[in-house]
This record gives C-alpha cells, structure tokens and sequence, in this order.
C-alpha cells in the first residue's frame, strides 16, 4: 500500500511518499543523481542506514538525538563538519531519525551555502506526521523552544511506517498526540475514526497506520498551503496547528527538554488545558471536553502536569514569538474539529480562567 501527498509551495514543490519497507530502495534511487550527499543519522536508526549497500560510499554523520542537538553548539559542530567535508550548493543533505534531527538539518540545509536540498526521513511516528511537514526548522534557547530558526522546505520526504516497530510505545504515544492533534483542530469526523481504531494504531495494523498518518498529513498541509510562513490571523492561519502548544512548549522548556516529558506529553496536557479555556469561556461545550479528555485518558496520554501552573511557565509563555503587544496568540477550540485564534487574552486572564 502506497499513498503520495503533493505540497507545492511558492519556493518548493515535493512529495510526501508513504510507504512500508520502502527506505532502501528510495535510498537507491535518490543517490543515483551523483550528486554530493552528505548523511546525517539518528544512531538509532544507524542499523536501518547500514542496510543501505552503498552507504560507505558517502559522507555520513551520526548523532544521539533528542533536543539537547538544537543547539548552536551543535549546529556550529555539525556545519564545520559538512564544510570540511566538501560541499557546493549542488550538495544534498539526507536526515534520517526523529524530529529533533530534521529540525537541525532543516537549519544547516537552509543556511549552509544559503541553502541545499534537503530530504528527510522521519522514523518516528511524531516526526512522521508532524514535524517532517511543512518547513519549520530550528534550534532552542534557554528562552524558549524553537526561537531561531527558517522556513525551509525539503526537497521529499519518505514515511516508512515499518521501522515505527522498534519504537517504544512510549514515543508512539507521543506523535499519536499530534495525530489527536490534527482531528480536534479540522476534522471531527476523524476523530471519531480515531475513537474506533486507536487500538490499532498503537498496534502498528499497517492499513490502519497509513491511513491515520495520510489523513493527519492532509490536515497540516491545509494549513501550510494557506499559511506557509505563519502571517495570518484568521482562521486559515498556520498557528491554528499550535493548538496546545503554549503551555506545551512552556512545559518542555520548564523541564530543559529532558526525559520527564516526551513533546507529544507536553503537547497532550496543553491540549487539556488549551480544551479546559475553551470551555470556560463557554465556546467548546462540556460534552466536547469530555470527550477529548477521556480519549486522552483512554490512550494513556497525560492530561495534567504538578508543575504546569508554575510561576516559571507563566514567565515562558510571556516570551512565546507568537505573542503580540503583550497579549497571548492563543488557539482554541468552539467544537471537536474547529479551532479559532484568540489574541485578547493576558496572562492574567489566563491566570483567573485555570485557576
């Protein structure tokens, strides 16, 4: 089974190529071109690159991943490498591994030369229907997640779901989140498919894995084609695909990015909260939060954190770059499938409607 996503933006057009057991022979035929191709790899998936025949042919780098690597240290460390390597601005960079990786080799393939190309294969199921799509990259600073950083579209992206098998099903909770995610904020009706087949998403059914990472990948590239550099304020804009990620992202930079939350963790208790406002301000119906909160539960995601309504994150979300004039470009929801952008509220607000 083999779906394909066309994205065509006004600086790229690429495909999305979902398929299982597919990264070998794509590795094959996309290094046939000559071109020079410098590898940078996730050494958690350094045993699914060997299997490539001709892999000590080319330049590779290998890295343990998580967000420690979005860093300027590590970006700087990386970039000298591929210079010493020998490159020119026909050169590719081909990033295999989660998406901390694809953030990082998103940055390096926009800014070294001013820009090669890019392709990136995401082996987690969260970089596979999230952060692999659309053209965000970046690094993080102690002031926040993700605050340097370019729009930087990859050339193709390549979805295998079978190597999703030696995750943990910790991580595979974490990128079912984003999926929740995407259901919430556009599609009711695939939520509720979500609710039936959940089961079989965590139990990696191949058809079923597919169609949930193709349906979740068309709703972000709705917004992406609308939005591609995130200008708008209505509800077209890309940061609609933010939904729970202000007290999220908060949340990760809080704990500086360690093992005590995954980013679909983070991103699942924002969600509540994010679920929690809306509901308070009487746009999203107590039936509605309901719902989303037992599906949480229901698939072991976190709803709720000790720390969440710590000073600290408070003083993190002030900082969030989607802020303007001193209000909070917060998303909600006013049912499961629709989502909207509020920028009238302060952290005050906030404050009084969590409490």
């Amino acid at each position: 089974m083999k779906k394909t996503i066309k994205i065509s933006t006004k600086e790229q057009n690429y495909s999305i190529e979902i398929e299982n057991n597919s990264i070998i022979k794509k590795l094959e035929k996309i290094t046939s071109n000559q071109k020079n191709t410098i590898f940078l790899v996730d050494k958690k998936v350094l045993k699914i690159f060997k299997k490539f025949r001709s892999y000590k042919k080319f330049n590779y780098i290998s890295l343990n991943c998580s967000e420690q690597i979005k860093s300027f240290k590590v970006y700087e460390n990386i970039t000298q490498k591929i210079l010493k390597m020998g490159i020119d601005r026909n050169s590719q960079i081909i990033a295999i591994g989660g998406g901390t990786l694809g953030d990082l080799s998103g940055f390096i393939a926009s800014t070294i030369m001013r820009g090669i190309d890019l392709i990136l294969i995401p082996t987690t199921l969260l970089s596979q229907v999230d952060s692999s799509i659309g053209g965000k990259n970046g690094i993080n600073t102690h002031y926040g997640k993700n605050l340097v950083g370019t729009f930087y579209q990859p050339k193709l992206v390549i979805i295998d779901p079978s190597v999703l098998k030696s995750l943990p099903l910790r991580e595979i909770r974490s990128g079912y989140s984003e999926i929740i995610k995407h259901s919430i904020i556009n599609d009711g009706k695939f939520f509720n498919w979500l609710e039936k087949n959940s089961k079989l998403i965590f139990d990696l059914k191949p058809k079923i894995l597919i169609e949930a990472i193709y349906k979740s990948i068309n709703i972000k590239k709705k917004f992406i084609l609308n939005d591609e550099k995130e200008k708008l304020q209505n509800k077209y804009s890309r940061s609609i695909l933010n939904f729970g990620h202000t007290f999220g992202h908060a949340l990760e930079t809080y704990y500086n990015y360690n093992k005590k939350l995954t980013h679909g963790e983070a991103i699942s208790i924002g969600m509540s909260i994010a679920a929690k406002i809306s509901t308070k301000l009487n746009y999203l119906s107590f039936k509605n939060y309901e719902k989303i909160i037992n599906h949480f539960n229901k698939n072991k995601l976190p709803t709720f954190d000790k720390n969440m309504y710590n000073k600290s994150i408070f003083l993190i979300i002030k900082k969030d770059k989607k802020n303007f004039n001193g209000l909070i470009n917060f998303v909600l929801i006013n049912k499961i499938g629709n989502a909207f952008l509020i920028n009238r509220l302060n952290l005050e607000d906030i404050k009084k409607i969590i409490k």
